[in-house]
């Protein structure tokens, strides 16, 4: 496994770069990048922070590629634009994700089937489909890493985010099988599991008459700002880590709970009295 790992004059690909964690990741890398290339689905979002980095960092090249990742044809559009023009990418950041606050049952199934392609199928297909050229880089001598953002919401099944919470179990899982799988490549990824962080998420996830402010969701020790939740995936990228919860109480309370025996765990989280909902849902 390679020992040095730096993200010095990197080519960088963010999804759901429009805002939240995305955007975040995009301000903290720009100084240390040598490409950037943000996508997202708001083309005047993307520009405004294109804009806004241009203008603090000249030196960096930026990209800016607007793409609906619910799309198979969007998201093959965007690797193959990669792939041909050959663009050495040294980190990939699966970022966008989707959230839907309710009961199952009354969730409609254009924005289930949206948060299945977005959360599951994009972070998959863009994984699968630039591997390639990413394993290139990393037996060339360069450093390669992918970080998946994932959620504490995958630890536990939970009511009212029972969709959201399983497609980031998958993302949990699929990005410790992925970690395996890479590491005598020299290729790292990290999973990153933020809690409650007030971004746009409860926004765009809430159904009409519902909150849409985080802090109404949540302990304020159990939550996080997007500057802290991505520096701390950066830097658990770089020291090789497999995962990461950015917030240390968060962290003790998901672990201890997941030593439980699972009945207790559903107990508590039927009850209220465990980690509801609210208080693990996420991010971006």
């Amino acid at each position: 496994m390679r020992k040095n790992f730096s993200l010095n004059d990197s080519s960088v690909l963010i999804t759901g770069a429009t805002a939240g964690l995305g955007a975040e990741f995009a301000r903290q890398l720009a100084p240390v990048s040598r490409h950037l290339i943000l996508t997202g689905r708001r083309q005047d979002r993307l520009h405004e922070l294109a804009t806004t980095l241009q203008q603090k960092h000249p030196r960096i090249k930026l990209t800016q590629y607007c793409a609906d990742l619910s799309s198979t044809a969007e998201r093959e559009r965007l690797a193959s634009w990669i792939i041909r023009e050959e663009i050495p990418l040294n980190l990939l950041v699966n970022n966008a994700g989707l959230g839907d606050l309710g009961s199952f049952d009354t969730a409609t199934w254009e924005r289930l089937s949206e948060m299945l392609d977005v959360n599951i199928c994009a972070l998959t297909h863009l994984t699968h489909r630039l591997l390639p050229m990413m394993k290139l880089q990393s037996s060339s001598g360069s450093s390669v890493g992918i970080i998946n953002v994932s959620s504490v919401a995958g630890f536990f099944p939970l009511p009212g985010l029972a969709v959201y919470a399983a497609t980031k179990s998958y993302v949990t899982s699929f990005s410790e099988g992925l970690r395996m799988e890479l590491s005598k490549e020299g290729i790292r990824v990290t999973t990153l599991c933020p809690g409650p962080v007030p971004t746009e998420f409860f926004q765009v996830a809430a159904r009409p008459k519902q909150s849409t402010n985080a802090g109404d969701r949540t302990h304020p020790m159990l939550a996080s700002s997007a500057r802290l939740v991505v520096s701390a995936a950066i830097r658990a990228l770089e020291r090789d880590r497999p995962g990461v919860i950015p917030n240390r109480l968060l962290a003790f309370l998901v672990r201890a709970v997941c030593l439980l025996p699972f009945p207790i765990v559903r107990a508590a989280i039927r009850s209220g009295a465990g980690p509801r909902k609210p208080e693990i849902a996420t991010k971006n």
